[in-house]
């Protein structure tokens, strides 16, 4: 099922900055290769995300196959690749609601969407879906940034948290990494629109489980300091010193490779302390640093019923 109020968008896909334009309705793909249907990577409890997202037992994620960016180092390469993806299920809609109520009924408290940017129509109809059936989890729009403000004012009654990456600032390294040179001015503004629904403060229920707010993703990556501080300075300057910053050191190379030697490597010490002294002078100091050590925590492997255990 494919909610109305989408379907000229699909009949001529605008439903990412990409506008690709394509007629998915008639089996026609796009940049991010997917069609009308749910092409689902895992379905999954996970307990590796911010605090207040993974709350006490941990929140159920959904993550969509395939991508409107095309990052070179991206973690998720085994779901994202939008030629030659490895793992993907085509599941119909009432699979996937099913096996989020399942996940719900061992206590996580909110639903998770990974990489929504480019089936934001199915989104809507998950959301639905498990509404009629009386559930009503905090609904997390976990997004790399690269969302169209157009599509997005349609979530504001949808959605609970926003969790997005900004990730440069810089024209050229995004078009370099991630095949997106407009990335920073789509991103500068879809973050604003998130801000706007939200809010700037997040709120929390009596156990410390968010429920309503932005939070925004920053990694660090090998030898782009300068990048750090832009994104660091945007955040402060033109949104809010009082954000919510979720600040990352999980960099790790990936099979594939990308054009710059730098990112053969992870961050550094020195790279990651001029970063945080940017934070600091910022006086950006709502939210959560990762430890330099965590690029070995959190390497997913997408071929397991749950990627994220060993």
């Amino acid at each position: 099922m494919v909610i109305n109020t989408y379907r000229e968008a699909l009949s001529s896909c605008e439903v990412c900055p990409r506008k690709c334009g394509v007629d998915r309705l008639a089996g026609e793909f796009g940049y991010c290769r997917t069609g009308t249907g749910y092409q689902i990577g895992s379905i999954c409890l996970h307990r590796g995300e911010e605090p207040v997202i993974s709350g006490q037992h941990g929140i159920c994620n959904v993550f969509f196959s395939h991508c409107n960016l095309q990052c070179c180092y991206c973690q998720n390469y085994q779901i994202s690749c939008n030629y030659g993806t490895e793992i993907e299920y085509a599941l119909a809609l009432d699979d996937v609601t099913c096996r989020i109520a399942a996940i719900l009924d061992q206590g996580a408290h909110a639903v998770g969407l990974v990489s929504p940017s480019h089936v934001i129509p199915q989104v809507q109809n998950i959301i639905y879906a498990l509404r009629d059936q009386g559930l009503t989890p905090v609904i997390v729009y976990n997004t790399n940034g690269y969302d169209r403000v157009k599509s997005l004012v349609p979530l504001e009654p949808l959605i609970d948290v926003y969790l997005p990456d900004l990730k440069y600032m810089d024209r050229k390294l995004a078009g370099q990494l991630s095949g997106a040179p407009d990335y920073p001015q789509v991103a500068m503004r879809s973050i604003r629109e998130m801000v706007r629904q939200k809010g700037v403060e997040l709120v929390l229920n009596s156990a410390g489980e968010i429920q309503s707010g932005v939070i925004v993703r920053h990694l660090v990556l090998p030898g782009q300091v300068e990048n750090s501080r832009r994104v660091l300075r945007f955040l402060a300057e033109e949104v809010s010193p009082r954000i919510t910053i979720s600040l990352m050191s999980q960099y790790s190379p990936q099979p594939g490779g990308c054009p710059l030697s730098e990112l053969d490597r992870g961050v550094i010490q020195e790279e990651y302390a001029e970063v945080l002294d940017e934070m600091d002078f910022l006086g950006l100091e709502n939210g959560w640093v990762q430890e330099l050590e965590s690029c070995d925590f959190y390497q997913p492997d997408f071929v397991k019923s749950h990627p994220f255990e060993t």
